[in-house]
Protein backbone atom coordinates (compact mmCIF):
# COMPACT_ATOMS: atom_id res chain seq x y z
CA UNK A 1 0.00 0.00 0.00
CA UNK A 2 2.95 2.62 0.79
CA UNK A 3 4.38 2.02 -2.35
CA UNK A 4 1.12 2.27 -3.83
CA UNK A 5 0.40 5.67 -2.74
CA UNK A 6 4.35 6.57 -3.28
CA UNK A 7 3.56 6.30 -7.22
CA UNK A 8 1.08 8.92 -6.66
CA UNK A 9 3.77 11.36 -6.21
CA UNK A 10 5.69 10.45 -9.34
CA UNK A 11 3.75 8.94 -11.59
CA UNK A 12 3.30 12.10 -14.86
CA UNK A 13 7.35 11.26 -15.10
CA UNK A 14 6.48 8.05 -17.05
CA UNK A 15 2.44 8.88 -17.59
CA UNK A 16 2.54 7.20 -21.01
CA UNK A 17 4.19 4.29 -19.89
CA UNK A 18 1.48 3.85 -17.16
CA UNK A 19 -1.24 4.67 -19.05
CA UNK A 20 -0.35 2.47 -21.82
CA UNK A 21 0.81 -0.46 -19.68
CA UNK A 22 -0.62 -1.24 -16.41
CA UNK A 23 -3.75 0.94 -16.55
CA UNK A 24 -4.84 -0.25 -19.59
CA UNK A 25 -4.71 -4.12 -18.73
CA UNK A 26 -6.31 -2.73 -15.67
CA UNK A 27 -8.71 -1.07 -17.43
CA UNK A 28 -9.83 -4.44 -19.61
CA UNK A 29 -10.85 -6.15 -16.46
CA UNK A 30 -14.28 -3.61 -16.18
CA UNK A 31 -17.70 -4.47 -16.36
CA UNK A 32 -19.86 -2.00 -18.20
CA UNK A 33 -23.53 -2.33 -17.36
CA UNK A 34 -26.92 -0.06 -17.91
CA UNK A 35 -29.83 0.77 -16.20
CA UNK A 36 -33.03 2.26 -16.78
CA UNK A 37 -33.63 5.97 -14.90
CA UNK A 38 -35.95 8.30 -14.49
CA UNK A 39 -38.51 8.55 -17.59
CA UNK A 40 -36.83 5.56 -19.24
CA UNK A 41 -33.47 6.94 -19.67
CA UNK A 42 -30.91 4.83 -20.50
CA UNK A 43 -28.10 5.30 -17.49
CA UNK A 44 -24.34 3.55 -17.71
CA UNK A 45 -22.27 2.66 -15.15
CA UNK A 46 -18.86 0.60 -14.75
CA UNK A 47 -18.18 -1.72 -11.77
CA UNK A 48 -13.84 -2.60 -11.14
CA UNK A 49 -14.52 -5.92 -8.45
CA UNK A 50 -12.49 -8.72 -6.85
CA UNK A 51 -13.74 -10.95 -4.71
CA UNK A 52 -11.00 -9.85 -1.67
CA UNK A 53 -12.55 -6.74 -1.65
CA UNK A 54 -15.25 -5.75 1.42
CA UNK A 55 -15.29 -2.25 0.83
CA UNK A 56 -16.47 -0.02 -2.04
CA UNK A 57 -16.43 3.59 -3.54
CA UNK A 58 -18.83 4.80 -5.49
CA UNK A 59 -17.74 7.75 -7.84
CA UNK A 60 -19.66 10.19 -8.86
CA UNK A 61 -18.30 12.50 -11.57
CA UNK A 62 -19.04 15.95 -12.97
CA UNK A 63 -20.61 17.73 -15.36
CA UNK A 64 -20.04 16.37 -19.09
CA UNK A 65 -17.72 13.75 -17.53
CA UNK A 66 -17.76 10.04 -18.13
CA UNK A 67 -16.75 6.61 -16.34
CA UNK A 68 -13.78 6.37 -19.01
CA UNK A 69 -12.22 9.09 -18.20
CA UNK A 70 -12.17 7.80 -14.39
CA UNK A 71 -9.46 5.30 -15.09
CA UNK A 72 -6.67 6.29 -13.16
CA UNK A 73 -8.72 6.95 -10.10
CA UNK A 74 -10.36 3.44 -10.10
CA UNK A 75 -6.85 2.32 -10.69
CA UNK A 76 -5.15 3.68 -7.53
CA UNK A 77 -8.40 2.96 -5.63
CA UNK A 78 -8.84 -0.32 -6.46
CA UNK A 79 -4.95 -0.98 -5.60
CA UNK A 80 -5.79 0.10 -2.24
CA UNK A 81 -8.30 -2.96 -1.83
CA UNK A 82 -11.46 -0.72 -2.92
CA UNK A 83 -13.97 -2.37 -5.44
CA UNK A 84 -15.44 0.82 -7.66
CA UNK A 85 -18.14 1.69 -9.46
CA UNK A 86 -18.88 4.81 -11.46
CA UNK A 87 -21.87 5.98 -12.86
CA UNK A 88 -22.22 7.95 -15.79
CA UNK A 89 -24.98 10.41 -15.43
CA UNK A 90 -28.23 11.29 -17.49
CA UNK A 91 -27.33 13.36 -20.31
CA UNK A 92 -23.06 12.30 -20.44
CA UNK A 93 -20.85 9.99 -21.21
CA UNK A 94 -22.25 6.47 -22.37
CA UNK A 95 -25.71 8.03 -21.01
CA UNK A 96 -28.94 8.55 -22.62
CA UNK A 97 -29.75 12.15 -23.77
CA UNK A 98 -32.55 14.53 -23.47
CA UNK A 99 -32.49 16.70 -26.33
CA UNK A 100 -31.55 15.92 -29.93
CA UNK A 101 -28.64 18.05 -29.70
CA UNK A 102 -26.23 15.31 -28.10
CA UNK A 103 -23.97 18.25 -27.27
CA UNK A 104 -25.86 20.19 -25.04
CA UNK A 105 -26.16 19.76 -21.19
CA UNK A 106 -29.35 19.24 -19.71
CA UNK A 107 -31.22 17.80 -17.59
CA UNK A 108 -35.25 18.45 -17.07
CA UNK A 109 -34.97 18.15 -13.35
CA UNK A 110 -31.85 18.19 -10.96
CA UNK A 111 -33.45 15.40 -8.88
CA UNK A 112 -33.11 13.50 -11.83
CA UNK A 113 -30.13 12.83 -11.36
CA UNK A 114 -30.54 12.35 -7.79
CA UNK A 115 -33.23 9.72 -8.40
CA UNK A 116 -31.30 7.83 -10.57
CA UNK A 117 -28.47 7.32 -8.29
CA UNK A 118 -30.88 6.17 -5.55
CA UNK A 119 -32.07 3.55 -7.92
CA UNK A 120 -28.73 2.74 -9.54
CA UNK A 121 -27.78 2.44 -5.25
CA UNK A 122 -30.56 0.31 -4.53
CA UNK A 123 -29.62 -1.72 -7.37
CA UNK A 124 -26.11 -2.25 -7.34
CA UNK A 125 -25.05 -0.72 -3.84
CA UNK A 126 -26.87 -1.35 -1.18
CA UNK A 127 -27.67 -4.88 -2.50
CA UNK A 128 -23.56 -5.98 -2.36
CA UNK A 129 -21.45 -7.91 -0.30
CA UNK A 130 -19.81 -4.84 1.05
CA UNK A 131 -19.09 -4.32 4.95
CA UNK A 132 -18.47 -0.26 4.12
CA UNK A 133 -19.77 1.88 1.52
CA UNK A 134 -18.35 5.31 0.67
CA UNK A 135 -18.80 8.23 -1.99
CA UNK A 136 -16.71 10.06 -4.02
CA UNK A 137 -17.82 12.80 -5.88
CA UNK A 138 -16.45 15.76 -7.71
CA UNK A 139 -18.18 19.11 -8.79
CA UNK A 140 -21.61 18.65 -10.21
CA UNK A 141 -21.31 14.60 -8.71
CA UNK A 142 -21.06 16.68 -5.25
CA UNK A 143 -24.21 18.36 -6.02
CA UNK A 144 -25.92 15.09 -6.83
CA UNK A 145 -24.48 13.24 -3.87
CA UNK A 146 -25.28 15.58 -1.25
CA UNK A 147 -28.89 16.15 -2.01
CA UNK A 148 -29.04 11.86 -2.84
CA UNK A 149 -27.87 11.69 1.09
CA UNK A 150 -29.84 14.37 2.38
CA UNK A 151 -32.89 12.05 1.27
CA UNK A 152 -31.82 8.82 2.35
CA UNK A 153 -29.35 10.07 5.19
CA UNK A 154 -27.64 6.34 6.38
CA UNK A 155 -26.96 5.04 2.73
CA UNK A 156 -22.76 5.67 3.42
CA UNK A 157 -19.94 5.25 5.69
CA UNK A 158 -19.00 8.67 4.80
CA UNK A 159 -18.34 10.72 1.57
CA UNK A 160 -15.70 12.65 0.20
CA UNK A 161 -16.43 15.91 -1.61
CA UNK A 162 -14.25 17.55 -4.61
CA UNK A 163 -14.81 20.81 -5.40
CA UNK A 164 -18.63 20.34 -5.02
CA UNK A 165 -21.16 22.25 -7.03
CA UNK A 166 -22.95 24.21 -4.17
CA UNK A 167 -22.38 27.36 -6.51
CA UNK A 168 -21.43 28.20 -9.66
CA UNK A 169 -19.43 30.78 -10.46
CA UNK A 170 -21.21 33.52 -13.69
CA UNK A 171 -19.83 36.79 -14.26
CA UNK A 172 -22.70 38.40 -13.71
CA UNK A 173 -24.44 39.94 -10.81
CA UNK A 174 -27.42 38.26 -9.16
CA UNK A 175 -29.52 40.34 -9.49
CA UNK A 176 -29.00 40.03 -13.61
CA UNK A 177 -28.99 36.20 -13.69
CA UNK A 178 -32.44 35.04 -12.18
CA UNK A 179 -34.57 37.38 -14.14
CA UNK A 180 -32.47 35.86 -17.31
CA UNK A 181 -32.87 32.44 -16.25
CA UNK A 182 -36.87 32.72 -15.18
CA UNK A 183 -37.58 34.92 -18.69
CA UNK A 184 -35.55 31.92 -20.84
CA UNK A 185 -38.21 29.32 -19.18
CA UNK A 186 -41.41 30.74 -20.48
CA UNK A 187 -39.66 30.19 -24.26
CA UNK A 188 -38.50 27.09 -25.07
CA UNK A 189 -35.80 27.35 -27.68
CA UNK A 190 -34.12 29.94 -25.61
CA UNK A 191 -34.54 27.32 -22.33
CA UNK A 192 -33.33 24.60 -23.69
CA UNK A 193 -30.56 25.73 -25.72
CA UNK A 194 -26.99 27.00 -24.64
CA UNK A 195 -26.14 29.40 -22.07
CA UNK A 196 -24.97 32.81 -23.32
CA UNK A 197 -21.01 32.24 -24.27
CA UNK A 198 -21.21 28.35 -24.23
CA UNK A 199 -21.56 26.22 -27.49
CA UNK A 200 -21.20 22.93 -28.50
CA UNK A 201 -17.79 20.62 -27.68
CA UNK A 202 -14.36 21.91 -28.77
CA UNK A 203 -11.05 20.98 -27.46
CA UNK A 204 -9.28 23.80 -26.24
CA UNK A 205 -5.78 24.60 -25.83
CA UNK A 206 -4.06 23.21 -22.84
CA UNK A 207 -2.50 26.78 -22.17
CA UNK A 208 -6.14 28.23 -21.80
CA UNK A 209 -8.12 25.25 -19.45
CA UNK A 210 -8.74 26.40 -16.02
CA UNK A 211 -9.48 22.52 -14.71
CA UNK A 212 -5.82 21.04 -14.27
CA UNK A 213 -2.34 21.89 -14.34
CA UNK A 214 -1.20 18.34 -15.36
CA UNK A 215 -0.25 18.56 -19.43
CA UNK A 216 -0.45 14.99 -19.63
CA UNK A 217 -3.76 14.62 -17.88
CA UNK A 218 -5.33 17.11 -20.20
CA UNK A 219 -4.34 15.74 -22.80
CA UNK A 220 -5.33 11.99 -22.33
CA UNK A 221 -9.25 13.68 -21.28
CA UNK A 222 -9.26 15.25 -24.27
CA UNK A 223 -8.43 12.17 -26.48
CA UNK A 224 -11.35 10.80 -24.79
CA UNK A 225 -13.79 13.04 -26.40
CA UNK A 226 -11.70 13.07 -29.83
CA UNK A 227 -11.89 9.85 -30.15
CA UNK A 228 -15.54 8.87 -29.08
CA UNK A 229 -17.63 11.48 -30.08
CA UNK A 230 -20.42 9.76 -28.42
CA UNK A 231 -18.75 11.23 -24.92
CA UNK A 232 -18.85 14.86 -26.10
CA UNK A 233 -20.73 17.32 -24.16
CA UNK A 234 -20.75 21.21 -24.78
CA UNK A 235 -22.05 23.63 -22.51
CA UNK A 236 -24.80 23.66 -20.52
CA UNK A 237 -28.36 24.77 -21.29
CA UNK A 238 -29.90 27.77 -19.74
CA UNK A 239 -32.72 25.37 -18.31
CA UNK A 240 -29.46 23.44 -16.34
CA UNK A 241 -27.72 26.31 -15.63
CA UNK A 242 -31.10 27.22 -13.64
CA UNK A 243 -31.40 23.71 -12.12
CA UNK A 244 -27.84 23.77 -10.88
CA UNK A 245 -28.40 27.15 -9.13
CA UNK A 246 -31.29 25.84 -7.24
CA UNK A 247 -29.58 22.54 -6.22
CA UNK A 248 -26.72 24.40 -4.82
CA UNK A 249 -28.83 26.13 -2.60
CA UNK A 250 -31.18 23.59 -1.63
CA UNK A 251 -27.86 21.44 -0.73
CA UNK A 252 -27.34 24.24 1.50
CA UNK A 253 -30.42 24.37 3.01
CA UNK A 254 -30.37 20.73 3.87
CA UNK A 255 -27.44 20.21 5.75
CA UNK A 256 -29.39 19.23 9.17
CA UNK A 257 -31.05 16.03 7.35
CA UNK A 258 -27.76 14.19 6.86
CA UNK A 259 -24.78 13.25 9.60
CA UNK A 260 -23.22 11.48 7.09
CA UNK A 261 -19.04 11.66 8.14
CA UNK A 262 -18.01 14.66 5.38
CA UNK A 263 -14.96 15.78 3.95
CA UNK A 264 -14.55 18.41 1.87
CA UNK A 265 -11.71 19.12 -0.50
CA UNK A 266 -11.40 22.74 -2.27
CA UNK A 267 -9.40 23.87 -5.26
CA UNK A 268 -7.48 27.52 -4.24
CA UNK A 269 -7.51 28.19 -7.74
CA UNK A 270 -11.33 27.83 -8.68
CA UNK A 271 -12.66 29.23 -11.35
CA UNK A 272 -15.86 27.11 -12.03
CA UNK A 273 -17.19 26.32 -8.43
CA UNK A 274 -17.90 28.96 -5.88
CA UNK A 275 -15.59 28.25 -3.01
CA UNK A 276 -17.84 30.67 -0.79
CA UNK A 277 -20.40 28.15 -1.09
CA UNK A 278 -18.20 25.19 0.70
CA UNK A 279 -17.24 27.41 3.73
CA UNK A 280 -21.22 28.00 3.80
CA UNK A 281 -21.97 24.29 3.88
CA UNK A 282 -19.23 24.02 6.66
CA UNK A 283 -20.48 26.61 8.63
CA UNK A 284 -23.94 25.17 8.42
CA UNK A 285 -22.84 21.67 8.90
CA UNK A 286 -20.93 22.65 12.11
CA UNK A 287 -24.06 24.75 13.62
CA UNK A 288 -26.15 21.54 12.68
CA UNK A 289 -24.00 19.45 15.12
CA UNK A 290 -22.08 17.39 12.23
CA UNK A 291 -19.03 19.72 11.13
CA UNK A 292 -17.04 18.47 8.39
CA UNK A 293 -13.66 17.05 8.89
CA UNK A 294 -11.23 19.59 9.87
CA UNK A 295 -14.20 21.65 10.67
CA UNK A 296 -13.41 23.50 7.35
CA UNK A 297 -12.79 22.90 3.89
CA UNK A 298 -9.44 21.11 3.24
CA UNK A 299 -7.98 23.51 0.69
CA UNK A 300 -5.42 22.03 -2.17
CA UNK A 301 -2.57 24.75 -2.33
CA UNK A 302 -2.45 25.83 -6.13
CA UNK A 303 -4.82 23.48 -7.76
CA UNK A 304 -7.67 24.07 -10.44
CA UNK A 305 -11.21 22.75 -10.23
CA UNK A 306 -10.62 19.36 -11.30
CA UNK A 307 -8.03 17.73 -8.19
CA UNK A 308 -8.23 14.33 -8.85
CA UNK A 309 -6.80 15.43 -12.16
CA UNK A 310 -4.02 17.73 -11.16
CA UNK A 311 -0.46 17.34 -11.33
CA UNK A 312 1.02 14.49 -9.10
CA UNK A 313 1.80 16.66 -6.36
CA UNK A 314 -1.33 18.43 -5.73
CA UNK A 315 -3.40 15.05 -6.52
CA UNK A 316 -1.36 13.12 -4.17
CA UNK A 317 -1.71 15.43 -1.33
CA UNK A 318 -6.04 15.11 -1.97
CA UNK A 319 -5.77 11.50 -2.37
CA UNK A 320 -3.71 10.61 0.59
CA UNK A 321 -6.37 12.75 2.54
CA UNK A 322 -9.52 11.05 0.81
CA UNK A 323 -7.78 7.32 1.31
CA UNK A 324 -6.78 8.10 5.14
CA UNK A 325 -10.68 9.61 5.94
CA UNK A 326 -12.06 6.58 4.75
CA UNK A 327 -9.99 4.42 6.63
CA UNK A 328 -10.44 6.12 9.87
CA UNK A 329 -14.35 5.35 9.24
CA UNK A 330 -13.66 1.57 8.39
Amino acid sequence: MFRQKKAWESREKAFAAFTMGPLMDFWRSREEDVFTGVDDVPVSFVRFRAQSNDRVIVICPGRIESYVKYAELAYDLFHLGYDVLIIDHRGQGRSGRMLPDAHRGHVVKFSDYVEDLAAFWEQEVASGPWRKRYILAHSMGGAISTLFLQRYPHACDAIALCAPMFGIVIHLPDWVVRPLLEWAESYPSIRDGYAIGTGSWRPLPFAINVLTHSRERYRRNVRFYADEPTLRVGGPTWHWVREGILAGEQALAGVEKDATPTLLIQAEEEHVVDNRMHQRFCERRAAAGHPCEGGKPLVIEGAYHEILFEKDAMRSVALNAIVDFFDRHN
